[in-house]
């Protein structure tokens, strides 16, 4: 007997080819771009277009006075490789850059490890340690004016109790750079300070108990736990620090107007004086932009530097 088989029941979906996408609408595609477009302005208007104009403006003998705009080619830039003023005011800038940078580095680290515990200790630390930072360049240089004056200033006065002679720190040329140093650690070590403090309060506690375990005393994990966990945080301090130790204008300016004698005139500082006091926009164009290149190269020197050490980790 003949057993006859059931029909084929097909269950699969019907297949269906799909589309190639059309492409989004045009508001999806540049709608992105409204939102933007305000930041875009402003960097435009305030940043691209004032490098553009700089450079531009040191081929030319640009001048506030109003004398007819003239192109010089790289005249400007072969006078700057023969003032010595251009090399003297680099000079005094690359000084303080290495005065006043590891000294920013150590104190903000001790400072944080200071404050880094709970209670209104560390409240107090914390807030003692990072409050001159809030304070304008103005109060700052007028309090430690004050400081410096001979006859009645704090440290003349304690330089005489301890029976030493007094000394005329901001006009004196082998001590007004360490007395503006000494203004700028106290004003701006705040910061790198918070930086680490932030830094240190990221490290598991679960670490520390681990080495405590295992017979590690203090020193032993400051120096295998804590400061190998902040090499990240020490790099990019001392980035920042060199960065803004190069553009030291401030302080110096209002303290010593670059005095005594050009002893601590920044190259900053020079730039300002030839663009704005000699009128030569031009000349001070040329000079920014090789101080910009320094910036430059030191920035991305330290960049490879630290990236490196990290890689290697």
């Amino acid at each position: 007997m003949a057993v006859e088989t059931p029909p084929r029941v097909t269950t699969g979906t019907p297949s269906t080819t799909a589309k190639p996408e059309t492409g989004q609408p045009w508001k999806e595609r540049w709608g992105g771009l409204f939102f933007v477009a305000p930041f875009l302005l402003l960097f435009v208007l305030f940043m691209l277009w004032p490098i553009v104009s700089g450079l531009w403006n040191s081929f030319f003998n640009t001048s506030l006075a109003g004398v007819k705009q003239e192109f010089l080619g790289l005249q400007n830039w072969r006078d700057l490789f023969g003032d010595p003023a251009v090399w003297s005011s680099l000079k005094n800038t690359l000084v303080f850059t290495a005065m006043s940078t590891p000294p920013l580095v150590i104190i903000a680290l001790v400072m944080a490890l200071l404050a880094n515990r709970k209670g209104l200790l560390g409240w107090l630390l914390r807030f003692s340690y990072f409050a001159p930072f809030v304070l304008p360049a103005t109060v700052v240089t007028l309090i430690w004016v004050w400081i410096y004056q001979p006859g009645f200033g704090l440290v003349n006065g304690l330089l005489t109790a301890g029976g030493f002679t007094e000394i005329d720190w901001l006009n004196t040329e082998n001590r007004a750079m360490l007395a503006v140093v000494i203004t700028t650690v106290w004003w701006t070590v705040g910061f790198n300070f918070l930086l680490y403090l932030a830094a240190l309060q990221g490290i598991p506690a679960q670490v520390y108990e681990a080495a405590a375990i295992d017979g590690a005393n203090g020193r032993q994990q400051l120096f295998r736990i804590t400061l190998p966990l902040l090499s990240r945080t020490t790099g990019l301090i001392i980035v920042l620090q060199l960065v803004a130790s190069l553009k030291i204008f401030d302080q110096i300016y209002l303290m010593t107007t670059g005095g005594p004698n050009h002893a601590t005139r920044p190259i900053i500082m020079y730039i300002y004086e030839t663009g704005f006091t000699s009128y030569r926009i031009g000349y001070a164009s040329a000079i920014s932009y090789l101080f910009f290149a320094i910036i430059v190269i030191v920035a991305v020197a330290q960049f490879k530097l630290f990236s490196g050490r990290g890689e290697a980790e």
